[in-house]
């Protein structure tokens, strides 16, 4: 049994982020742990510090953030009584929100954040700067979830050819290996669009997880044909090994996946090493 925590950060209750948890339950059985922060990063705020902020953020009162927490904590215990989800809660409402969240990830298989509401209070933008740090720093792979998704049918494999897309793919076999009967396309977002790189090598690893798999080669040269492409892509999980520490990706590829989570059209599985 996996588990699996889903961040809650103040009053927003990511309840996509919950029906996502549900799909992969219904799968294999899973633990859900909810991770309860306070509304913002206090130390972010108090030393504008971490994530280059330059202006200062309208804050709730500390002794507000209690309240709004509590509520939302008892609107995840309802849901998942409902549902029949196993489930666990910690409150982590110290100062040091984003922290104590990656403190969590080292003891988790999967984080799953709502990828339109994660501290949508501090930038409606997503991936916001809280985003952005959470999915840099995580130490197991995150499902970006929007809050209004079709269940997937289709699983949708990024590879460039470089270690982290390998790895991506990886854990998500891994992880989710119920999922990997329904069909999947294998794609690149390399920097030639023609040319997919250790071809014979990706399609023997992924054959052996992945049943049925095809493997296309997409040719697009810039930003804007990528969405194109994507905007076809419907009732799907995209796999992707964006984000990483110390990874110098294209700059398509990140584009991509950033305006893939802007967009929030379909889940995205992110891993990296």
């Amino acid at each position: 049994m996996l588990k699996i925590i889903i961040a809650f950060d103040g009053q927003h209750f990511a309840e996509g982020a919950l029906s996502m948890a549900r799909w992969l339950n219904d799968r294999n059985p899973v633990l859900v742990t909810g991770i309860f922060l306070s509304p913002v990063d206090y130390r972010e705020i108090i030393g504008y510090s971490g994530m280059g902020m330059g202006a200062p953020v309208f804050t709730l009162p500390i002794d507000s953030d209690d309240a709004l927490v509590n509520e939302t904590m008892q609107k995840f215990s309802d849901y998942c009584t409902k549902h029949q989800l196993e489930h666990t809660m910690h409150k982590d409402t110290d100062l040091f929100a984003i922290g104590e969240l990656i403190q969590e990830t080292r003891f988790a298989d999967c984080l799953i954040i709502s990828s339109e509401l994660f501290y949508e209070n501090i930038n409606k933008d997503q991936p916001n700067e809280y985003l952005r740090k959470t999915l840099h720093e995580a130490e197991c792979p995150v499902l970006l979830v929007p809050e209004k998704f079709d269940a997937p049918e289709t699983v949708l494999l990024s590879y460039d050819g470089k270690a982290s897309s390998v790895y991506a793919i990886k854990q998500f076999a891994y992880l989710f290996p119920d999922c990997c009967n329904m069909g999947t396309l294998l794609f690149n977002t390399g920097d030639d669009g023609n040319h997919l790189p250790n071809e014979d090598l990706v399609e023997e690893l992924a054959g052996r997880h992945f049943q049925p798999i095809t493997i296309e080669k997409v040719a697009v040269q810039n930003r804007e044909q990528m969405n194109k492409w994507m905007a076809g892509k419907k009732n799907a999980i995209l796999v992707s090994g964006a984000f990483g520490r110390g990874e110098l990706s294209t700059m398509l590829k990140k584009s991509f996946i950033t305006d893939v989570i802007k967009e929030h059209r379909i889940p995205v599985f992110v891993a990296h090493r």
